[in-house]
């Protein structure tokens, strides 16, 4: 999924864009009206968060030129105007869904993933399962059988880049990427730390073992 980002500050453009991509996203960005238009009109993608208040063009204006174009991916504004009045402007305009400034980023990836869904029909899954271990993704709750495994939110954030990976062998320095999205030293023991930490608690007490040490290539989570 692609997610276009119209925002003039870069410090919430970042924030942003970090959020959107740790939850799988592939991101395009603008810090202006006028450029921000013109990747509307010629980059795919499948959701916009439109700042209101840009240089150029305002993002009511965009909204207005990218539905114009007959584009029809949803748009969700971002503005620091709660006024009644400003919310109905922008959904009249074409917007699918308008935030408040500030906002959380939780909520924020959740209205996208729902305007997303209701403009492709198409169900996210709700839980990830890896033979008896399972992870609520609404909840973001980890379980082994019925029995429930408390995680720290990195941890929890690390096992859901395994789960939607199962199967398949990561090395140290794609869970590096991925999960805390910044390059350590590769010789560093961090990831080797997390995973057998994640290990004794979701592991240890119980059978089949999912979490596997491929030694010189990385890890796996699977059943074999």
């Amino acid at each position: 999924m692609r997610v276009l980002i119209i925002e003039d500050d870069k410090m919430t453009s970042e924030f942003i864009q970090a959020g959107f991509k740790q939850a799988g996203y592939t991101t395009i960005a603008s810090t202006t009206g006028t450029e921000g238009l013109q990747l509307a009109l010629t980059e795919s993608f499948d959701i916009a968060i439109i700042d209101v208040m840009l240089p150029g063009l305002s993002g009511f204006e965009i909204v207005k030129k990218i539905r114009s174009a007959k584009i029809t991916a949803p748009i969700i504004i971002l503005s620091a105007k709660n006024e009644e009045i400003n919310k109905v402007h922008g959904l009249e305009c074409g917007a699918d869904d308008y935030q408040t400034k500030p906002f959380s980023l939780t909520e924020l990836l959740a209205r996208a993933s729902a305007q997303i869904r209701r403009a492709t029909a198409i169900s996210e899954p709700t839980e990830l399962r890896v033979a008896n271990l399972r992870l609520d993704l609404i909840a973001r709750r980890v379980y082994r059988g019925e029995t429930p495994i408390p995680l720290q939110p990195l941890e929890l954030q690390l096992l859901e880049f395994l789960m939607r990976n199962k199967g398949r062998v990561v090395s140290r320095i794609t869970i590096m990427e991925h999960v805390w999205e910044y390059h350590f030293d590769p010789h560093t023991n961090v990831v080797d730390s997390r995973i057998c930490h994640l290990r004794d608690k979701i592991d240890r007490n119980f059978e089949p073992k999912l979490l596997k040490t491929i030694r010189g290539f990385g890890y796996v989570l699977g059943e074999s």
